[in-house]
């Protein structure tokens, strides 16, 4: 991904973050329009190859993610990575709850296998396996909660491996032996379901 969340000047949404963790209304609509591109961009990625028939826009889905991460006036953000982390948390449970949705409208259907290699969860994946991935991925952060959340900026946010690297503030040596190991931990859980 060329234009990534690193294309934003790091410094100024940090500054505005701290800015609006301390009530100030006009950092907050400042920042808005700052992250919201970014935000839209990376929900359109998303839902770019989703199938016929899907009706949540990239707008839909950052208005519903950015009201839950900016609707509390209690949030404090610990910097962009926090931030952008809990944008893809916010994402991810829409989409979680959307699939659930339409499953409990279709009452399921048998397991299928899963190559976590080719696999997109938000995007190309069917309803029953995106709720298997996420029942996996809430039990995988409760032992892991670093390595899960490198999953969710990788998939939920769209970002790739430096950018989830960064937006947690480790390495991309680290990062790649989270992935690794938070891969094969999940292939593990799926192929044991």
């Amino acid at each position: 991904m060329e234009n990534s969340i690193f294309c934003i000047v790091p410094d100024d949404v940090t500054r505005l973050l701290h800015a609006v963790e301390r009530g100030d209304r006009k950092a907050a609509d400042e920042l808005l329009p700052l992250v919201y591109d970014e935000l839209r961009r990376l929900a359109a990625a998303r839902l770019a190859n989703e199938a016929d028939g899907q009706t949540l826009q990239p707008t839909a889905l950052v208005h519903e993610a950015w009201l839950k991460i900016a609707g509390t006036n209690q949030q404090q953000w610990n910097g962009r990575g926090h931030f952008f982390g809990a944008a893809a948390e916010a994402m991810r449970r829409i989409l979680i709850d959307r699939a659930r949705k339409r499953n409990r409208e279709r009452h399921g259907a048998g397991l299928q296998r899963v190559n976590l290699d080719s696999v997109d969860i938000a995007v190309n994946t069917d309803d029953e396996t995106l709720l298997r991935l996420n029942d996996a991925l809430e039990k995988f952060a409760l032992e892991s909660p670093d390595k899960a959340d490198l999953i969710k900026l990788r998939y939920f946010a769209g970002l790739g491996l430096a950018e989830a690297a960064a937006a947690q503030g480790i390495s991309l040596a680290t990062a790649k032996r989270h992935w690794a190991y938070a891969r094969a931990w999940l292939l593990c859980e799926l192929k044991s379901a």
